[in-house]
């Protein structure tokens, strides 16, 4: 077994990892092969300035590439977002210095609202353990007075220009993407996706450390997205695999693009038009990885709709959606999801 020295930072994932290792030669289950090689692929590239501020021609043939990525990947890059390399970059040195405080001070719940996350406490096997750490902020408390950032003072500026900025896209990328299915933003009040505003999205600030182990451990594990439109900003280490043909590819990280995916709600609203595919990220053995990812979300009594009947799934809001992942997270160690609201289900 390799040595590994955690620092006083770092959460401890080594203990997590050993134990769950020997539970599972008690019971006779060996690790994880899923760390061997995979191809690595560029995902299709959008560019947003087509989209925005291009003639009628350039505009349709944007919104149509980024909706065949949308069926075909479900992931896609955009460049010429609009947010500058420099507020990333910033985020990131904002990121480095919120996770290096001790482990102690990020566990504590008076830190930015007991937002910090670990690991994966209820795991039962290695196949559930997630090797990282991250804050996952709602975005209606990031400007809050009661909001603890300790001493990171210059963290909250940064946070919600990074959250604003991110904001912009996604719904740039929403709206196109729901008028290739016939839906008008602006007959519907000009929102679109409904009930989705500053208060009901999320922020989520991703460390990977590095990882001794990091043959057939997960970064974080493979799932799907719960929310309507994924946003990430990713550093050059690399790390995150999609499923693609029934097969895990890598994304090759490039430096000047955000990676957009979809996620259920945009699946079920566009009845299945649109992919939320699995993915999942893997640890380096050597270096940290860092990751800032904006979720569009509505509240949680918002009906998540349809673009068109009739549809496959049945009525639900995504308060009900979470409350059912939770409960067969909880019951199977495994998310589940748009399966148990097809009209056709017995869940």
């Amino acid at each position: 077994m390799p040595a590994f020295a955690e620092s006083a930072a770092d959460p401890p994932l080594a203990d997590s990892y050993l134990a769950l290792l020997r539970r599972g030669e008690r019971e006779g289950i060996a690790p994880s092969t899923e760390g061997s090689a995979v191809l690595e692929r560029e995902l299709p590239m959008i560019d947003l300035k087509c989209l925005t501020s291009g003639g009628a021609r350039e505009r349709t043939a944007c919104a149509d590439a980024m909706a065949r990525a949308a069926s075909e990947w479900g992931f896609f890059q955009v460049s010429n977002h609009g947010v500058s390399r420099a507020l990333l970059e910033e985020m990131r040195r904002e990121q480095a210095r919120l996770f290096r405080l001790p482990f102690e001070t990020k566990a504590n719940a008076g830190l930015l609202n007991g937002s910090y996350r670990w690991g994966t406490p209820t795991a039962t096997s290695l196949r559930h353990l997630s090797w990282s750490e991250a804050f996952h902020i709602p975005l209606a408390s990031i400007s809050r007075k009661d909001c603890n950032y300790g001493e990171l003072v210059s963290l909250r500026g940064v946070m919600q220009e990074v959250a604003d900025a991110m904001s912009r896209v996604a719904r740039t990328v929403a709206v196109a993407l729901a008028g290739r299915l016939g839906h008008e933003a602006s007959a519907a009040g000009g929102a679109f996706p409904a009930g989705c505003d500053e208060r009901t999205c999320f922020l989520r600030l991703n460390r990977y450390p590095a990882c001794p182990f990091a043959s057939g451990t997960f970064g974080l594990v493979p799932h799907t997205d719960s929310d309507f439109l994924t946003v990430l900003c990713q550093d050059q280490v690399g790390g995150l695999q999609l499923m693609k043909d029934a097969r895990w590819v890598a994304v090759k990280p490039h430096p000047d693009a955000l990676i957009v995916n979809i996620g259920d709600l945009f699946q079920a609203w566009s009845n299945n038009r649109y992919k939320s595919v699995e993915h999942k990220v893997v640890p380096n053995a050597k270096a940290e990885r860092f990751s800032a990812a904006y979720f569009l979300c509505p509240s949680y009594d918002s009906p998540v709709g349809t673009c068109a009947e009739p549809s496959p799934y049945r009525a639900f809001t995504f308060g009900e959606y979470r409350r059912k992942v939770q409960e067969d997270v909880k019951r199977t160690g495994k998310k589940i999801g748009l399966p148990n609201f097809l009209k056709h289900s017995a869940q």
